[in-house]
């Protein structure tokens, strides 16, 4: 074999080699991102139902004290003032 020949099969041998072994860390490093990927949805799952919960809730807050108003309004007209003049 030349010496060409036997420099060349050596550089492709490590090149082929370098490759694999890229291509190996390239299949790790995508696999922990959807791994990554995964847990990010569950976290964002997990504050979308949280909001939803939160608007629930402060409905009900602003229903309550729109009746809250409501039953002061009733209170304010069923009671004589004491400020107003007596005919």
């Amino acid at each position: 074999m030349d010496t060409t020949q036997l420099l060349l099969t050596i550089v492709l041998s490590l090149s082929t080699i370098l490759l694999v072994i890229i291509g190996l860390q390239l299949v790790f490093i995508l696999r922990e991102l959807r791994k990554v990927l995964k847990n990010i949805n569950q976290v964002i799952d997990e504050f979308g139902s949280l909001g939803s919960g939160l608007q629930g809730g402060l409905s009900e807050i602003t229903g309550f004290l729109n009746g809250f108003k409501t039953i002061i309004k009733v209170i304010d007209i069923a009671l004589p003032k004491k400020h107003e003049k007596t005919k």
